[in-house]
């Protein structure tokens, strides 16, 4: 399960990513394991709302884990 996250650029992208997969990878449900990264984006990002994180988690879990894509994401615009 070498999973390489270093083409991700952004940290907080990167520790969503992370955090999903090893949520998943430990048992945890779909839901339990959002909720969990929305919430990890929010302390990365305090000033998103709920809405605006949920949204860019989602996106960046279709985009890394369902798709398995490589290439960049739209996103926040943090380093």
């Amino acid at each position: 399960m070498d999973r390489d996250l270093s083409h991700i650029a952004r940290r907080c992208e990167r520790a969503v990513v992370t955090a999903y997969r090893e949520l998943r990878d430990g048992g945890n449900d779909d839901l339990a394991s959002f909720q969990a990264c929305t919430s990890l984006y929010r302390i990365h990002h305090p000033e998103a709302s709920l809405n605006e994180a949920r949204r860019l988690v989602a996106e960046w879990i279709d985009h890394h884990v369902v798709q398995e894509s490589v290439g960049p994401t739209d996103g926040c615009d943090c380093d």
